[in-house]
């Protein structure tokens, strides 16, 4: 199964490990490492022109999602549940 991040951005449900809202890169000093270690080894994409509002890690990459981590929770998990 895929799950829609936005914009033309699909990915499979299998390569997903994590959805967080965006304001976790500011409250946490740990994922703001992670995104900027993430950006200097180029497995970063952004996601459109919209702002981002979460951001999904994937087995290969890290994406800034214009949808709402809830939206993108509740797409994943209709699919676990097929």
């Amino acid at each position: 199964m895929y799950i829609h991040l936005g914009g033309e951005k699909i990915i499979r449900s299998s390569e997903l490990i994590a959805i967080f809202d965006i304001s976790i890169e500011k409250s946490s000093k740990i994922s703001k490492q992670f995104i900027v270690h993430s950006e200097q080894d180029k497995k970063l994409e952004r996601i459109g022109e919209e702002e981002a509002k979460s951001i999904v890690v994937t087995k290969n990459t890290v994406y800034y999602s214009p949808i709402s981590s809830s939206t993108l929770k509740k797409r994943a998990k209709i699919l676990l549940e097929i």
